[in-house]
Formats: structure tokens, C-alpha cells, sequence
């Protein structure tokens, strides 16, 4: 005993301390080697002193648990060998140690992110809200088959998004951020599990990952200073270590993986199958859905009933059920929407256009209030509507439109609000517009831009405090452009409708639409390809033209206007 504890005194050690794990491969000459199923021999490199044992899959370095090396051999894509000190360097030291995230606390975990890149931030930018919409929608399904037990290797998903800038992603030698203050996003994810797929989420937008380590238990104690301080240079193997010992390459994976596209024969193969079953299962829900809203479209006599954002089918009977037991108490007041489109959307209030907003989070109390101002709220759309004739006649007779598709969601005060400050604007620098001259034309106002543009579908694009000497000049030399585009739009949309509808024959779908953000062009693009497809998974379904592979909860399906084709990747 004497000679023991002489032993460990020598060796910086204390009788009470525990054993030091050794690193396997950390002796001079050591080489790492593959790691076999559990039942295997295990062997150790050369020099390595033989004080590891195995325990399943787990390492027990000196009488200590290490890490589960067979798991985390492949949750970091396929990287093997793999060694404790190696893992370090790309990960915090407490996550090595750490247990298994649960879905509540890897939502929890996201919270940065999602306040980062949620739609609900860019409504004034409806392509980059509908970019993230769908991603999310991705990456939930990605974070549900993650939690499903005993689920197969998931395929690498890509997803963009656009990340706002918060305090946390706004510090220095970060990707610069565009002038409307956010950036956009790409990453693959490959990850196994949930605690790593948070992390990799949260370090590929620059979002801090310090606040995990408070949802995890079994965490060290160590200051996460030190784990800021180690490197992050990435491990790359030489060669030939691949060559002669056989083992993957894990950046020739990773080439493979961003070189290989998607094709839509392969991914209507390995998807279609499960949009047919979702498909039936919403069947009753989507009968239910047409029954309520033809009841309440009667009862309260109105033009229609829409939803803004793409909730699942549950969602959207629960709000019709909503406004339904809302009406059986208070009908004469939901009555004053006689002849209005009522919107599901994000916030209560008439929108730009006139349509009745219910906003989803809002209490039947304000819903009741939102019906019984509905009488002044149509005084102030008759004020906006006599303020789009004056700036129409100020400018040469040019109409003023609000596209929904293209604009940020205002309410009619806000859209009132800018329109008045244009017209202030216009009044006292007058233009010398000749009267009528600019009839057929179609103007758009925004508050985001500084200079005005002409969009491909021949609307001029005109900021509210542009100069009015700036402004004549552009519009006066991009007029016949203008008519030219709105030409080729009119032309584009016949062709569009009748593809679709071709297109719907053809494969017998029961609905066939686009995303807003898909133009006309890239509608017309795509059907034609399509047409010239044989996709017998398309038989009865709803098949929507988005910019991203996905299958809704409900079972539509959802491919990219530029589709890939090619033969099924397996």
C-alpha cells in the first residue's frame, strides 16, 4: 500500500482522486483503429498501455466511463476512429459527458433560433417569410423522425433560412447582413440525434450554445470559458490512413452528399407512399373543413373564407369552430362583415385590400370588438380608395394597386398612413405628368425601398419618400418597358391555367396549386416538364409547386418549380 501511494505521488495523484482516463492513441507512434460491433475484439493501438475495457459499446478508460465511441462514430458523420481527445476539439468539453436532449428540451435549446428565423419577423419581406416557413416545416419533420424509436439513418436534409439579427449573432467577423437586417442560412443536416442536430443548428446560424448546458443534468462543472479556448481546427486524416485501413472517408461522404441532387422520381419513390397514407387519414377532417366553412360563408354572408399561413387541416376547422360558437352568441354583430373575406392570420384588423383579419391568438373579446368597428373601418377604406384616385391623377392617371402576394401584410391604417405621406409629397413638389398618359399602368408603394424599380410583371415598385423629380424621369422612361411586361403577364397567365389544368387531367390530381412566391414563368417551366413525366404517385393527390421537397401533416406534397429529373437514387 505504501508503495502504491509512493506510486501515485509520483504520478500527481491522490489516493482519493479518481484514475485519469488515457486517450486512446495518445502514446508516441500511435495510430487510431476501427472500431468493430460490440461482441468484436477490440485493439489498441501500439504504445497504448492496456488499461481500457469494454463495457458494450462504452469505453472504460482506467475505471472510467468514456464515450459511447460507437455512437458517436457515426453520429459525427461516419467519422472513425474516433478519439475522446479528437471530439473535443469540435465540441464542447460537457457535451461528450452529456445525456440525451428530450423533444421538450431541444425546443426548449432552439429558442434563439427560432426567434431568429421566425415568419412572423419578415412581414414586410413575404419571400424570405416563405422561405422560412418551409424550411421550419422541414426541420420539424427532421426533429420528429429524430425521436421516433428505433428509426433508420435519416438522409441529409438541406434547409435555408433567413436569420434575422439579434444580439446574440451580431457580433464581429460574422457574415455581413443585408440592408433589411438578416442574412440567409444554408446547412445539410446529418446528425443522429437530438442533442447534436441542436447544436449544429444553433453553430451554423452563430447563435450561442452556452444556455444548453443548463438543460442538461449530467453536465461538468467546468466554466464553459475553456471549452471557448480549445480549437476548432477540423480533424482531417491524411489519405492514405483511408487507403490502407479501409475506413470512409468522411469529407469524400460529405462531397458525395451536397453533389447529389434530389431527383423527383427518386423522391416521389421514397415519399409518396407516406403522403398517400397522411392524404387518406385527412380525408374526414378535409369534409369537415368544406362542410363548416360553406356554413359560415352562408350564415354570415360572406365573399370567402382564407387563411394566410398554411396550418395543417386540424387547425383550420378548430378557428371555423371558433368563429362558429362566436357567432351563435353575437350573429348581428358578425354581420357587419356582410359581403368581406375574413383572413386567418397572425393579427385582428382589415387589411389593405378590406379583408377581415381574425387573428389566430387573439380571444373571442376581440374578435366581437374587430366585428363592431367594422362600420368605420369601411368609412376609412372609401378615405383610401378617393387617395389612390388623387395620386392616380397626380400621376398621370397610373393606378395604385396593392398585390398581396407581393407586399408586406398592412392593416388599412397602416396602408392609409403611407399613402397619405405619399400624396403629401406629391402635392408639394408637383410633377408635370400629362393627364391620363400613363392609363394601364399599375404602381405599387413601399416603405422599405429608396429607389424605384420595374417588376418583371410590369408594376412600377415606388418608395413613399422617393424624390418626385427622380420619379418622373423613371417612370417616363420605363413606361413602354412596363407595357410590355404587363403584356407578357397577361399572355403568361392563359398559358399558366391552361398547363394547370392539363396538368391536373393528366395525372388525375385532386388539386393542383402554387405558393405565392412561385411566378408565372417558373409555373409555366414546370408544368411543361411535368408533362412530359410518367408519375403514377401523383394519382389523386394535392400537389403544390413550392421551392423545396416536402410533405405537408395533411399529405400534400410539395416539390420545387426546378425540379430535377434524372432515375431514383437509392
Amino acid at each position: 500500500m505504501r508503495a502504491q501511494a509512493r506510486r501515485q505521488q509520483r504520478s500527481g495523484l491522490t489516493p482519493s482522486d479518481p484514475p485519469r482516463p488515457v486517450p486512446v492513441g495518445r502514446a508516441s507512434g500511435a495510430r487510431p483503429t476501427g472500431i468493430s460491433g460490440a461482441g468484436a475484439q477490440r485493439s489498441l493501438p501500439v504504445g497504448t498501455r492496456q488499461l481500457v475495457q469494454w463495457s458494450g459499446s462504452n469505453a472504460v478508460i482506467n475505471g472510467c466511463l468514456g464515450v459511447d465511441v460507437h455512437i458517436y462514430s457515426e453520429m459525427f458523420c461516419h467519422l472513425r476512429p474516433v478519439r475522446r481527445s479528437c471530439l473535443e476539439k469540435i465540441f464542447p468539453h460537457w457535451f461528450l459527458s452529456s445525456r440525451a436532449l428530450s423533444g421538450a428540451e431541444a425546443v426548449n435549446a432552439l429558442r434563439p433560433f427560432y426567434f431568429a428565423v421566425h415568419p412572423d419577423f419578415f412581414g414586410q419581406h413575404p419571400r424570405e417569410r416563405e422561405v422560412n416557413e418551409n424550411s421550419l416545416k422541414r426541420l420539424s419533420v427532421y426533429l420528429e423522425n429524430l425521436q421516433k424509436p428505433g428509426f433508420k439513418s435519416l438522409k441529409p436534409t438541406q434547409l435555408t433560412f433567413y436569420v434575422r439579427e439579434t444580439e446574440q449573432n451580431s457580433s464581429e467577423g460574422q457574415e455581413p447582413f443585408s440592408t433589411s437586417g438578416f442574412r440567409a442560412v444554408k446547412f445539410t443536416l446529418h446528425t443522429r440525434d437530438l442533442l447534436s442536430t441542436v447544436l449544429y443548428i444553433l453553430n451554423s446560424c452563430s447563435l450561442s450554445i452556452e444556455h444548453i448546458q443548463s438543460l442538461n443534468t449530467n453536465v461538468r462543472s467546468q466554466p464553459l470559458k475553456e471549452a471557448t479556448r480549445m480549437s476548432d481546427r477540423p480533424i482531417k486524416w491524411d489519405k492514405s490512413y483511408y487507403y490502407f485501413t479501409g475506413f470512409k472517408d468522411p469529407h469524400e461522404d460529405l462531397e458525395q452528399v451536397s453533389r447529389m441532387e434530389t431527383t423527383l422520381t427518386s423522391w416521389l419513390d421514397n415519399n409518396g407512399k407516406s403522403a398517400i397514407k397522411k392524404l387518406r387519414n385527412s380525408l374526414p377532417l378535409r369534409r369537415e373543413l368544406d362542410r363548416l366553412k360553406d356554413d359560415l360563408s352562408q350564415q354570415l354572408q360572406l365573399s370567402d373564407i382564407r387563411w394566410q399561413r398554411s396550418w395543417g387541416i386540424a387547425h383550420r376547422c378548430s378557428q371555423l369552430h371558433s368563429l362558429g360558437r362566436l357567432a351563435q352568441h353575437n350573429l348581428e354583430t358578425l354581420k357587419n362583415a356582410k359581403g368581406c373575406t375574413i383572413i386567418f392570420t397572425d393579427r385582428s384588423g382589415m387589411s389593405a385590400v378590406g379583408h377581415v383579419m381574425l387573428g389566430t391568438m387573439d380571444v373571442h373579446h376581440h374578435w366581437t370588438k374587430l366585428f363592431e368597428r367594422l362600420p368605420s373601418y369601411f368609412d376609412l377604406q372609401r378615405r383610401l380608395m378617393l387617395l389612390e384616385d388623387q395620386i392616380s391623377y397626380l400621376l398621370g392617371g397610373i393606378q395604385v394597386v396593392y398585390i398581396e402576394e407581393l407586399q408586406p401584410v398592412l392593416t388599412l391604417e397602416e396602408y392609409y398612413s403611407l399613402l397619405d405621406v405619399f400624396y403629401n409629397r406629391l402635392v408639394k413638389n408637383r410633377i408635370p405628368f400629362h393627364p391620363r398618359s400613363l392609363r394601364g399602368l399599375q404602381m405599387i408603394l413601399n416603405s422599405d425601398r429608396y429607389a424605384p424599380s420595374l417588376h418583371e410583371l410590369g408594376h412600377f415598385n415606388i418608395p413613399s419618400l422617393c424624390d418626385p423629380a427622380n420619379l418622373q424621369w423613371f417612370i417616363l422612361t420605363k413606361a413602354q418597358q412596363a407595357r410590355d411586361n404587363m403584356k407578357r403577364k397577361e399572355e403568361l397567365k392563359v398559358i399558366e391555367n391552361e398547363l394547370i389544368q392539363a396538368s391536373t387531367k393528366k395525372f388525375s390530381l385532386e388539386k393542383f396549386y402554387k405558393e405565392p412566391s412561385v411566378s408565372s414563368i417558373q409555373m409555366v417551366d414546370c408544368c411543361k416538364r411535368l408533362l412530359e413525366q410518367s408519375l403514377p404517385y401523383l394519382q389523386g393527390m394535392h400537389l403544390c409547386i413550392s421551392h423545396f421537397y416536402s410533405v405537408l401533416q395533411d399529405g400534400d406534397l410539395c416539390i420545387p418549380w426546378n425540379w430535377k429529373d434524372g432515375e431514383a437514387i437509392k
